[in-house]
């Protein structure tokens, strides 16, 4: 996304008022604060990404097994690493895409890496995603949940790679926030999942009768809603902000436009 910043000689330009000229260089100074506060936030999405996969791959090479028989779904476990790997991908490609200083500096590396997110992260784990709820041992809330997040990802990707080709850029990024959001919904349900087991582990012996699969199914059901509802309302909130910063920025330069 880019950033319409007043020059330092249009706000000197706005001359004898020295409210107005501290207003400006407060208002030009905010666009760079927030670019600080997304690398941070960034760089912390980063550590949690390296810190969730490799304990993840650490343990499918350790013990390779998925959750169904072998003997009766061979075919399960190849497929579940295919999703697992995709998913890798994907994840480690968006760090890339919504990277601005990568986008700037290098934007050729930002294109190729964008197709490796979209064709070798998000289709095939999109796809394989909707293959293993077929027969994923959970509730149907859960297969719900999990095939809802697979069309949305393939369908909201797809048309931000769409725009991307028709050379509408500003969409396109818009888009592949939204693209982004949903990858990075895994990562929330990761820091959901324990406080909702806590929560519900209250009710173990109450409404839950005391079964431990019950409570297994509830929390997975749960965290993988509440991740990709907070994940949709957080973009959205993201982007609107956004677009209110935009025309804030457009009202302040045709304005110092006219007082120059």
């Amino acid at each position: 996304m880019q950033n319409v910043e007043l020059s330092p000689a249009s706000v000197t330009q706005r001359g004898g008022d020295g409210r107005n000229g501290q207003a400006d260089v407060a208002a030009t100074s905010r666009p760079r604060r927030r670019i600080k506060m997304f690398s941070v936030a960034l760089a912390a999405f980063t550590a949690f990404v390296i810190m969730s996969v490799v304990p993840l791959w650490a343990g499918y090479i350790s013990s390779p097994r998925g959750r169904l028989s072998p003997a009766e779904h061979p075919w399960f476990f190849p497929v579940l690493i295919l999703h697992v790997g995709a998913s890798t991908v994907g994840l480690c490609t968006s760090i890339m895409q919504v990277w601005p200083w990568l986008r700037r500096k290098y934007p050729r590396v930002h294109r190729y890496t964008g197709r490796v997110y979209v064709f070798a992260g998000i289709y095939p784990a999109g796809v394989t995603a909707i293959v293993l709820t077929i027969f994923w041992p959970f509730s149907a809330v859960t297969t719900f949940g999990q095939d809802l997040l697979a069309v949305l990802w393939l369908s909201v990707t797809t048309y931000g790679f769409i725009l991307a080709r028709r050379g509408r850029t500003v969409d396109h990024r818009r888009w592949m926030l939204r693209s982004f959001a949903l990858t990075a919904s895994v990562m929330l349900n990761e820091i959901l999942e324990p406080p909702i087991e806590a929560i519900l582990r209250l009710q173990l012996h109450t409404r839950l009768a005391g079964s431990e699969d019950v409570l297994a199914q509830m929390a997975n059901a749960t965290d993988n809603w509440m991740g990709l509802t907070l994940s949709i309302i957080a973009v959205e909130w993201w982007l609107e902000r956004d677009l209110l910063r935009r025309s804030a920025r457009r009202r302040l330069t045709i304005k110092a436009t006219a007082d120059a």
